[in-house]
């Protein structure tokens, strides 16, 4: 494709080269013939001139001073006319060609130029995802993830003693089933770092899966060990709650889940453990088994009371100015201390009106959380341009103050100029 650029480049080129360069360089030798042929002219006047006052100075018609006075004259009106170029009837004996014709040409060359390339070319193709350097394409997911453990596998044994390498391989091991190599991997990394509450809840899991997701007495042991070690390690207590989600013990596994949202840990997936607790409680309501007791309305309550949840709708002055590609943009910042982030997402243009809800799952990675703050400020920018940062034709919309566990209406009235 890049030759086949350089060779239409190259052919436009030469051509307006051709049609141009003459038309120019005609011009040039016009205007010097034109300066030569008033240059002779006016010589040729100025001497006929000068020979009549000699003449008459001859012939006692001119006295000595008259005639210096009337041959500077002369001499002062050859250099305007050189200078100036006044004579318009020499000009206008020599006309250049019209600009039309050249100009013609090259609309010619350039038209031609785009047929070329929209036959031979690539034109079509320029609406279409590039696929070519794609190196999975036309492979199922079992081989890219095939291709990606014998990439691991490549490097761990060049670099033995990288634990977090085998601790990576380990994980890419389950996502392959392949649970008699993680378990291997895990004891690797064990060996080069030593007993952790996080590598024996991976074993633990990759144990479970081999023995077709069922909480052996040797997976309960792993499991022990690791709560002893770290109560709130993640990775064991997703284990504990999907293994007590299975065997419809839902309160055992809200429990365990919960406990991983109470925990600091930023290195999970928040929004992912809330929905499984949401599936939790909707299968305990549909088989009647919904607890009754203080405790478990004290937890629905506290987790409501870590959320804003913000009702968006936009102006109906502004309704005609959104397109269905827009984005909407939403975040939360603490309406004390420092001005940062503490929630944000975003959603399509086409599912205005919307409510959207913001937590800790939310979170923009930092020291603060959206549950430690009391009241938040909301702000709202539908773009245009894929950015979260207001540029002009963007709409925008704010909330000066919503409380923790509050609910919010944004309207977005606001057109950025």
């Amino acid at each position: 494709m890049t030759t086949f650029w350089i060779l239409i480049a190259s052919f436009l080129l030469v051509s307006l080269v051709l049609i141009w360069f003459p038309h120019f360089r005609q011009q040039r030798m016009l205007r010097t013939e034109d300066a030569k042929v008033r240059e002779g002219t006016n010589l040729e006047l100025f001497n006929e001139r000068l020979a009549t006052l000699e003449k008459e100075l001859q012939e006692d018609l001119l006295d000595q001073q008259e005639f210096d006075a009337l041959k500077k004259e002369l001499e002062i009106s050859l250099l305007q006319d050189m200078k100036q170029g006044d004579d318009e009837s020499l000009v206008n004996k020599l006309k250049p060609k019209s600009i039309l014709w050249p100009s013609v040409m090259s609309v010619v060359v350039i038209g031609v130029c785009g047929y070329m390339y929209s036959t031979l070319g690539a034109y079509k193709n320029l609406d279409q995802p590039m696929t070519a350097n794609d190196p999975h394409q036309g492979m199922t997911n079992e081989q890219i993830m095939s291709q990606r453990v014998e990439m691991m596998e490549a490097q761990a044994n060049a670099e033995p003693e990288n634990s977090q390498l085998w601790f990576s391989l380990g994980h890419a091991y389950i996502s392959a089933n392949r649970y008699d190599d993680a378990i291997k991997a895990f004891d690797k990394t064990m060996d080069l770092v030593g007993v952790h509450a996080e590598l024996l809840g991976p074993k633990a899991t990759a144990l479970y899966y081999r023995s077709n997701q069922k909480m052996t007495p040797t997976v309960q042991a792993l499991v022990d060990q690791a709560l002893s070690l770290d109560p709130e390690d993640p990775s064991t207590l997703l284990l504990v709650g999907m293994d007590s989600f299975f065997t419809a013990d839902y309160k055992k596994a809200i429990d365990a889940w919960q406990l991983i949202l109470d925990s600091d840990r930023t290195d999970v997936d928040r929004g992912a453990i809330m929905n499984a607790i949401d599936s939790a409680k909707m299968r305990m309501q549909s088989e009647g088994m919904m607890p009754n007791d203080e405790a478990h309305k004290s937890v629905k309550s506290d987790a409501t009371a870590k959320t804003v949840t913000v009702e968006v709708s936009i102006s109906p002055e502004l309704q005609a100015k959104v397109a269905s590609t827009d984005m909407l943009f939403i975040f939360a910042r603490s309406t004390e201390g420092p001005k940062v982030p503490l929630a944000a997402t975003k959603i399509s243009a086409e599912s205005l009106p919307a409510t959207i809800t913001l937590d800790d799952s939310t979170g923009m990675g930092g020291n603060t959380k959206l549950s430690d703050a009391k009241a938040v400020e909301i702000i709202a920018v539908l773009s245009k341009h894929g950015s979260v940062r207001a540029q002009a034709g963007d709409i925008q919309g704010k909330l000066a103050m919503v409380k923790v566990g509050d609910t919010g209406q944004l309207v977005l009235d606001t057109q950025v100029q």
